[in-house]
């Protein structure tokens, strides 16, 4: 298992589920305070905070500090703010230089805060963590965790993890109780879409005709001429990157293409909201567990470990699966905009 400043992976595993549950339960102890989680707390460079958003945040900093004495840190999580620092950045002693910093920690601390504010779905904690390195990026990410944060009715949360090169696990827990069980993270392998969910993400207005146009040449390029009486294929639209990675991982989705940065420059739309590499922290848990991941057209997922970079990202639960859909997709952008699609080097 890799080590990383001279502590196993365990160490660092232990670390970040712990910091999971820790949020998770201020989560749920704010709710059941009767807090209001809906309104908007203000607007950052790359997202609206919510109130709900607001509850984690000084859990987030106390278990940095605290950490911090242990190992100093550099923590990397929209919203934090520390001066001397870029935005998105905090060390952990205060005081210490960025180089001085044992590793680098990316956290998104609610993960889909739309649903989970309205009671609707459950929201995840997402954390990652890579080497002190000059730009480190997605790729560097050695340890992984994510903790599901309930809706109010639920009293189960599951928690996955993994280490590069160790594979990846997880464990259902009764919040409550704190009582456990082994999960079994297994992605489908199935090779259609027939009676299978998979999505092309389009959570807002926008690029939306471009999305739905994607997600309908993929079924007909795989599954043949649409039946409305029998349709073969599911959308689901979970408005968090944590969650759509566990979908994959328990073998409920077979694909989530979420290019909506690529989708809105074929629109000729200014940027809009996207996926960040903070949604993807715990992309590694997906990998380990033999879901295969990438830009959604061929090449690998990566992106520097900031909180402001669009992400363009797909995950399919297999190789063969991916081939499939990533040929279909280059093909789109190719029909609506040739010389969009990567060069033939890059395609399977």
């Amino acid at each position: 298992m890799t080590e990383l400043a001279g502590k196993p992976a365990d160490y660092f595993i232990g670390r970040l589920c712990d910091l999971g549950r820790r949020l998770r339960q201020a989560v749920v102890a704010s709710r059941g305070r009767g807090n209001h989680l809906s309104g908007v707390a203000r607007r950052t460079i790359s997202d609206t905070i919510y109130s709900l958003d607001t509850q984690v945040e000084p859990e987030l900093e106390h278990f940095c500090g605290q950490w911090g004495k242990e190992l100093p840190l550099l923590l990397i999580a929209e919203g934090v703010m520390q001066q001397g620092m870029p935005e998105g950045q905090a060390c952990f002693p205060p005081g210490i230089q960025p180089q001085q910093a044992a590793f680098q920690l990316i956290v998104d601390p609610v993960d889909g805060t739309r649903g989970l504010m309205y009671d609707k779905r459950s929201a995840w904690v997402l954390a990652g963590i890579a080497p002190n390195l000059p730009r480190p990026r997605l790729s560097d990410i050695r340890f992984a965790a994510q903790v599901e944060i309930p809706t109010s009715k639920q009293i189960l949360s599951d928690v996955l993890w993994a280490a590069r090169g160790g594979g990846a696990a997880g464990r259902r827990e009764h919040i409550q109780t704190g009582e456990s069980a082994a999960l079994t993270l297994s992605p489908s392998q199935a090779v259609d879409l027939s009676h299978g969910f998979g999505s092309v993400v389009s959570f807002f207005p926008g690029s939306k005709i471009l999305s739905a146009q994607l997600l309908e040449y993929i079924a007909q390029g795989i599954n043949g001429p649409p039946d409305p009486a029998q349709p073969l294929l599911f959308d689901d639209q979970y408005i968090s990157t944590g969650g759509q990675l566990y979908e994959i991982l328990m073998g409920h989705d077979r694909f989530v293409i979420d290019i909506r940065p690529d989708l809105d420059r074929l629109a000729g739309n200014p940027p809009g909201l996207s996926a960040h590499p903070y949604d993807l922290a715990t992309a590694l848990i997906a990998a380990e567990a033999g879901a295969c991941l990438t830009d959604g057209r061929g090449r690998p997922l990566d992106a520097p470990l900031d909180v402001h970079t669009c992400v363009s990202w797909a995950a399919y639960a297999n190789k063969v699966l991916a081939d499939k859909l990533e040929r279909l997709t280059r093909a789109f952008f190719h029909d609506r905009a040739p010389g969009t699609a990567p060069s033939a080097a890059a395609a399977p």
